[in-house]
């Protein structure tokens, strides 16, 4: 296959689509121009009319890719992939030279990445730690061994150091099996589980077409990675004397951490997180069984109702045991009282 690239003048490429060409235009431009642009980064390119077919802007994210079509684009310049520190306030736990804890407030991005180069937590540690930082394989910087999504709430450790940074990577790789490691969520999901505890052993991959979702896949696929989550029902709203409820808060308890993984199990048992437009956007017409106030705040809720309470693990240069837990955010407080009313 030819290189689909012929360089334009300035930022504008022309793309042209050969014969194994297919599906949605924002999808086949992603993986045209690599990982420095991310899907929503091309679709927002798109809407505002940067894509061009025979002269005309094309603005429909979902149309069609045909064999043949010669797409030019305008690529904005990009972004310095070197984090810098920000002034970005922190809710900082336990900070000692080795380790911070912090909790995750929601619609803070983890690491750096394409759109979202700053005004990440990497940001914000950069700056908080400064000169405390002695460097993750010889680059000063903290060490991310585990990461909540953006929207995703709850308690955090970050290595400050090479040797932190190795430690706390076994613990995690660990999951907990041999390790004090332990990791504990609590999430609202809609429905109410069939069974009050269980646990849902369904490995995950990325979802076919899709550089970000994650899918349940079968055991002897290549790209079936071990998923382990335990669950226990703590809550129900609702509850019918059917045994079945509109909603239930859970707590489930990571034996694996993969992407997206209590969003994909609970949706694949079909509860899936109220709020969560990626994995249970089906479920949203639910809410108008409620009554309006309460239906107002469900609806209102933009987020998936996932919050990280508890995080133990081994202090990596003193052997101490660290436990930390944190209560719901103000928005799932909010939430669960609007439900149990």
């Amino acid at each position: 296959m030819s290189d689909p690239f012929k360089q334009a003048a300035g930022n504008r490429k022309v793309l042209t689509a050969d014969e194994s060409a297919e599906g949605r235009l924002d999808a086949w431009l992603t993986g045209q121009v690599g990982e420095e642009f991310s899907r929503s980064r091309i679709k927002t390119l798109i809407k505002d009319g940067q894509v061009f077919l025979r002269g005309e802007p094309v603005t429909d994210p979902q149309r069609k890719v045909r064999s043949g079509d010669s797409f030019e684009i305008t690529l904005p310049e990009p972004e310095d992939p070197t984090p810098q520190g920000e002034d970005i306030p922190l809710d900082i736990l336990h900070e000692d030279d080795d380790v911070i804890v912090i909790s995750k407030p929601s619609g803070l991005v983890v690491h750096p990445g394409p759109g979202n180069w700053t005004g990440t937590l990497v940001n914000a540690l950069i700056h908080h730690c400064s000169d405390t930082l002695s460097g993750i394989g010889g680059v000063r910087r903290p060490g991310i061994v585990h990461r909540l999504d953006k929207d995703t709430t709850g308690v955090m450790v970050v290595a400050k150091n090479d040797i932190a940074h190795r430690h706390l990577s076994l613990q995690f790789a660990d999951h907990g099996r041999t390790m004090p490691l332990e990791r504990a969520y609590q999430a609202v999901v809609w429905g109410r589980p069939r069974s009050l505890t269980g646990t849902v052993d369904a490995p995950l991959g990325r979802a076919a077409g899709d550089r970000t979702r994650r899918a349940v896949k079968r055991p002897d696929s290549q790209d079936a990675d071990e998923a382990i989550t335990h669950y226990q029902v703590i809550e129900r709203f609702h509850e019918k004397p059917d045994a079945t409820a509109f909603a239930s808060l859970v707590e489930c308890r990571l034996e694996t951490g993969r992407t997206h993984q209590i969003r994909v199990h609970m949706a694949h048992i079909g509860h899936p997180l109220l709020g969560d437009t990626v994995y249970g956007a089906g479920f949203k017409t639910k809410a108008n069984l409620l009554p309006e106030e309460i239906r107002k705040i469900v609806n209102g809720f933009g987020r998936q109702a996932l919050h990280a309470f508890m995080l133990q693990f081994e202090h990596p240069r003193t052997g101490e045991l660290m436990h930390f837990e944190v209560p719901l955010p103000d928005d799932m407080v909010e939430l669960i009282e609007a439900l149990r009313r």
